[in-house]
């Protein structure tokens, strides 16, 4: 055994004495105190990994002793020592939290076998505890960044809905945190320790795809060379995330809805069912509500699959998230490529900002991380910011303008995109310079009032909101 502290509470003298001979060959420390209330002292002085308290002493009730540790110190094991007459007792005592019990007159393997088990016992709390910890610190709400309503709204559903295994679908456009969402409830939830397994159902045919749901047994077509389970199965007693579920064609829909009725599928050429409690969490970006009425989505695979509902806004549904996701993101790729940028400026803050991401969270994030690569300063300015952030193309390569003046249209709608952003900001800053002064605003920039009002009327802002001046 390693190194462990022992306490041992008993009024008798040789018991004391016997204990702590053969706990300490053991690799043991330990500690004895011949009163309750001295022991009682000792515990909440130290911490100690295992406690042998005997239920009859002169000074405390051992039931007593053991009532209050429980509630100061819950992940002590506590050892009973009882004798015959009391071993009814005993038993109580281990109805309200002790560990076990030795009956005396006990031998030296007995006391050492029940030391090593309530040293393992709180070996695995502690080991559970630590895991808990180290997957809330890697994917639970810290991880999902934001203060904006709707997001504080999704933070109160994980919370409801995590404790209890009932299916939930997440809807939100890609790269809006679906699968983080999927993780903290996981996390939250009472099978944080066993598996999460993610899968997307877009990336494999029907075929491969039933293969990797159910798994497969040896011989169910060329290939099979062995059995092979499901992701069912590895996720049983766990948590299933199943990713852009819009792409499950009709025949595999109805397997699912099997697994979420009878909690029982198939694997692939098998001729018997197997069972799973995995839970089951699905999230798409189409709205399944709409292809149910076209009949290309299962309604009552639909019905099982949205029991908690839960939709993830886009980030520009939250621009005043934008600056705190910013600067979270800043901080994680600072650290993991060793730079050190303090921010941005106030002007490129403006811009992020503004910017319509279409990648939402997913593009930002990328877009922080490039820019740590790139970035020489210790803070981003527009000017590193507009290098690097990359403008969505409205049109395919093979949709190539054929004229000139489709070339022209093109070029305009890109330079629009482009350069509209930047216009934009152009004009927020000489009205804050300004305090709002149009005319000040047009003499500070170089133009006629008359045109900077058309770029202020165009951008529609309004010079009252700049103002500092009380209404």
């Amino acid at each position: 055994m390693h190194s462990k502290n022992v306490l041992v509470i008993d009024d008798e003298p040789v018991v004391l004495d016997g204990c702590r001979m053969v706990l300490m060959k053991e690799g043991l420390t330990v500690d004895v105190s011949d009163t309750g209330r001295r022991g009682l002292e000792m515990v909440r002085q130290d911490g100690y990994d295992v406690i042998i308290l005997d239920l009859k002493l002169a000074d405390m009730d051992g039931m007593e002793i053991l009532g209050k540790v429980k509630k100061e110190k819950p992940r002590t094991c506590i050892i009973i020592i009882t004798g015959y007459a009391t071993v009814q007792s005993a038993i109580m005592a281990m109805k309200q939290g002790a560990f076990d019990y030795l009956v005396k007159p006990f031998s030296d393997d007995e006391l050492i076998l029940c030391v090593e088990r309530a040293i393992e016992k709180k070996r695995l709390v502690e080991e559970n505890l630590a895991l808990r910890k180290d997957l809330a610190d890697r994917f639970g709400f810290s991880n999902i960044v934001g203060e904006n309503p709707k997001i504080m709204d999704i933070f109160g559903q994980i919370t409801r809905v995590a404790p209890t295994d009932c299916t939930v679908l997440i809807n939100g456009e890609n790269g809006t945190g679906k699968e983080l969402v999927a993780r903290a409830i996981h996390v939250a939830s009472q099978r944080a320790a066993q598996q999460f397994l993610a899968l997307d159902c877009s990336t494999l045919t029907p075929t491969l795809l039933e293969s990797e749901l159910f798994g497969h047994v040896k011989g169910a077509f060329t290939g099979a060379t062995q059995d092979k389970p499901g992701i069912f199965e590895l996720a049983s007693s766990g948590t299933l995330f199943l990713d852009e579920v819009a792409n499950l064609d009709f025949d595999i829909q109805g397997k699912l809805l099997r697994v979420l009725d009878g909690r029982e599928y198939k694997p692939v050429g098998a001729s018997h069912f197997k069972r799973t409690d995995a839970r089951l969490i699905s999230a798409t970006n189409c709205d399944l509500r709409a292809m149910v009425e076209k009949g290309t989505f299962r309604e009552d695979l639909y019905y099982r699959l949205s029991v908690f509902p839960i939709h993830i806004p886009a980030l520009r549904e939250r621009k005043d998230d934008i600056p705190r996701l910013a600067y979270h993101f800043l901080k994680l790729y600072c650290a993991k490529i060793g730079k050190r940028i303090d921010g941005f400026t106030e002007d490129a803050l403006e811009a992020l900002i503004n910017h319509d991401w279409p990648g939402n969270v997913r593009q930002l994030r990328n877009v922080i991380e490039r820019l740590v690569i790139m970035t020489d300063r210790h803070v981003v300015d527009l000017f590193e910011l507009t290098n690097n952030l990359q403008v969505r193309e409205s049109w395919k390569e093979g949709a190539a303008p054929r004229t000139r003046q489709e070339l022209m249209a093109v070029k305009n709608h890109v330079m629009e995109q482009a350069f509209g952003r930047l216009e934009k900001l152009f004009v927020i800053r000489a009205l804050k310079e300004s305090n709002g002064n149009i005319t000040l605003a047009a003499h500070n920039v170089g133009m006629k009032r008359s045109n900077f009002s058309v770029l202020v009327k165009k951008h529609k802002l309004s010079s009252k909101s700049f103002s500092s001046k009380p209404s």
